[in-house]
Order: structure tokens, then C-alpha cells, then sequence
């Protein structure tokens, strides 16, 4: 059964072109391309993107280092909604780079996660896991026939190509209207992009997404969130709910002296009264015995509150400062690698984050 499965599945293909409704090679399913979902979590129009899961548009290739440009083909923080009333709900997904690390599942790294709108919440229901390149996977079946809201959380740490979506042939499938409310931005490192966590929808901006019902834009560039001047040019021209800014793990003492307030005054310049959060370097589990990294840390820390404290001296209103302290727990077991989170790690810092936005009355709970 399994040879005469594999000998369907090569003589049916999977080409990247041509028509987007396709007979899958699983009787009765019929497949979808992207003019029936709607790709959100970035506000840049897709005739601007290279591809429409990019997150940078084409004109920033030139304009970032190319390492910047690499990561931003990633699309961490992207998904895609859909209604549908379908019993059966299979993915077929091509990636870009097929990427695989050390210290994170290939389900985060490259998977998709299927959740479905039950009153106000999003629920999960599965995760399509990576085989190859290609990929296809059943999701869910035998549901009651009856309409629904899906997301699809796209992979955190590498691209896609194409994105096709299986619903029984007899069912329909429709693209929802977008959303007219303001955005989350989030600008930051590894762990805004979604390192380590082992699904998509566990990285921090997408529950924080899912549990206030906003909108998040993710961008996180692992080794590579620094405060540099074209993506703070990029994120001014996003009206947004707030920015929030978690870069300091990539960067250099001099390097947070010399860009934060240039990264606000350009945001000052396009956008006077958008709240900007900063936030300060989470203490690493080996910082608790390396003296030399727990030293580098505090200063980090020590330089980032003092231009902080700058801005607000030269008057700069509306921007906030958020001590790390025990975002993530104290039981030193929330992280893979002493500095990435596990789905604990990203859930607690989640939460963390959403109780000190009320706190500063940015937003509310979910109504």
C-alpha cells in the first residue's frame, strides 16, 4: 500500500506553477493557492515583496546587510486565515531553504500549525511536519461540515515558496476581509524571530497575537536585530499599536549607545506619539556563574536604561522601559540552550509581556 501511495504521489508532481485549484492525490481533496487565504502579520503590500512571504520588501535588499536579507525570506511571525467548511483539511507547502539546526525542532524551524477560531479563542488543532522540500500532510478530517475560521502559522526559520491548502472538493473556501486595526511591531533577535520554540504558533509574538486578538509584525533576525537605521525607517512607516524593541542581545555596548536614540528620533520623525517599548537583556542561565558574561550583561543593561533615561531628559514622551527580571521564570527551565526558549520559556515571556502592556495601559484583555 505504501509503494502504490509513493508511485500516485511522484506521477501526480508538485510543480510551483500553474493553476492554484488542483485534484489532489488523495481522492476527493481539492487544493487552493493564495488568492483564497489571507497572508497577515506584515503590512507591506505583496506587489512590493519579492515573494509574499517575505517580510522585507525587494527595494531592502540593498538597502540591509545581506544578512538581514536572509533572514527576512524567513517568514517568522506570518500566517494565513481562511473560512472553510470542510470535514478534511490537508497542507502542501514547498520551502525555500529546507534549514535544519542543532537546537531546534525541524517542526519550528519549517512546520505549520492549523488552529481554528472557537468563540474568541484560537485552539490548536495540529502541526504539519517537514519531510522534505515538499511537503504534504493531513491535518485534521472527520469534522462536522459546518463553517469555520482557520489560521496557519508560517514556518519561523525558513520560507515558502508555495502554500496550497486541501478541503474536500463538494466544500468551499473563503479569503476573510483584512483587519482595520492597528499592529504590534515587534523588532528584536533569535528569540523574536521564534528560536527555539518547537511550532510556529509558540513563538512569542504569535500568542501574544492570539491572546489580545492583534495583529503582530515580527522582526526578529537572529544574531542580526541590532537598531540599524533601515528597519527603524521601515517600521516608522507602519501606524502602529506600539513598537516594541528587544535587540540588546545582539548588540554591542557602543552599538546600543550609538543607535538607540538614533532609532527613535526616526521613529519621532514619522510617528511622534506611537508608544516605543524597549526592552532589556534577559540574564542568561550561564550568566548565573560566568562572571566575565554576567559583567557583560549588567552593562548592557546599565547602557541601554541610561540612553533611555537620555530621551526622556530631552523630553522624548510616550516611550517605556521593561526590566527583564523574571520574565521567564525562576526555575532556570525555560530555555534549550541557557538562552533560547523552549514553548515554557516563550509562554511565560508571552504572558510577561501582555501583563506589563496593561500595566502601561497600551492594551486590554481580549474582550
Amino acid at each position: 500500500m505504501a509503494v502504490k501511495f509513493l508511485i500516485v504521489l511522484f506521477f501526480s508532481g508538485y510543480s510551483t506553477i500553474g493553476i492554484s485549484e488542483r485534484v489532489s492525490s488523495y481522492d476527493g481533496i481539492k487544493y487552493y493557492g493564495k488568492e483564497v487565504y489571507l497572508i497577515e502579520g506584515n503590512t507591506i503590500p505583496e506587489s512590493l515583496k519579492e515573494s509574499p512571504f517575505d517580510r522585507l520588501p525587494f527595494s531592502y535588499k540593498e538597502k540591509v546587510r545581506p544578512a538581514v536579507w536572509d533572514l527576512s525570506k524567513a517568514s517568522a511571525g506570518l500566517s494565513v486565515r481562511f473560512f472553510s467548511n470542510t470535514s478534511t483539511i490537508y497542507l502542501k507547502w514547498e520551502l525555500l531553504n529546507n534549514k535544519s539546526m542543532n537546537h531546534m525542532a525541524e517542526t519550528g524551524i519549517k512546520g505549520l500549525d492549523l488552529y481554528c477560531k472557537i468563540g474568541k479563542d484560537w485552539q490548536y488543532i495540529n502541526t504539519a511536519r517537514p519531510e522534505s522540500k515538499i511537503n504534504e500532510a493531513l491535518l485534521v478530517t472527520n469534522m462536522t461540515k459546518e463553517m469555520r475560521e482557520y489560521k496557519i502559522f508560517l514556518p519561523l526559520y525558513d520560507g515558502l515558496q508555495k502554500l496550497e491548502i486541501g478541503i474536500d472538493s463538494l466544500s468551499v473556501i473563503n479569503k476573510p476581509d483584512r483587519r482595520v486595526q492597528k499592529p504590534i511591531v515587534f523588532y528584536g533577535t533569535s528569540i523574536t524571530q521564534g528560536g527555539c520554540a518547537s511550532r510556529p504558533g509558540m513563538a512569542y509574538s504569535n500568542i501574544i497575537s492570539r491572546k489580545l486578538n492583534i495583529e503582530c509584525v515580527n522582526y526578529g533576525f537572529s544574531g542580526n536585530g541590532r537598531m540599524e537605521k533601515p528597519i527603524a525607517e521601515l517600521i516608522s512607516g507602519i501606524d502602529a499599536l506600539f513598537y516594541v524593541i528587544d535587540c540588546t542581545p545582539n548588540m554591542s555596548i557602543d552599538e546600543v549607545k550609538n543607535n538607540t536614540i538614533p532609532l527613535v528620533d526616526i521613529l519621532r520623525r514619522k510617528r511622534p506619539n506611537i508608544p516605543v517599548i524597549f526592552i532589556e537583556n534577559l540574564m542568561y542561565e550561564k550568566s548565573f556563574f560566568d562572571t566575565v558574561l554576567r559583567n557583560e550583561l549588567i552593562n548592557k543593561n546599565a547602557a541601554l536604561k541610561q540612553e533611555y533615561k537620555t530621551l526622556l531628559r530631552k523630553g522624548v514622551t510616550n516611550i517605556f522601559y521593561i526590566e527583564s527580571g523574571e520574565a521567564i521564570g525562576n526555575d532556570h527551565e525555560a530555555t534549550v540552550d541557557g538562552i533560547h526558549f523552549t514553548d515554557l520559556g516563550f509562554m511565560r515571556f508571552a504572558d510577561f509581556l501582555i501583563s506589563k502592556f496593561e500595566q502601561l495601559k497600551l492594551t486590554k484583555a481580549k474582550s
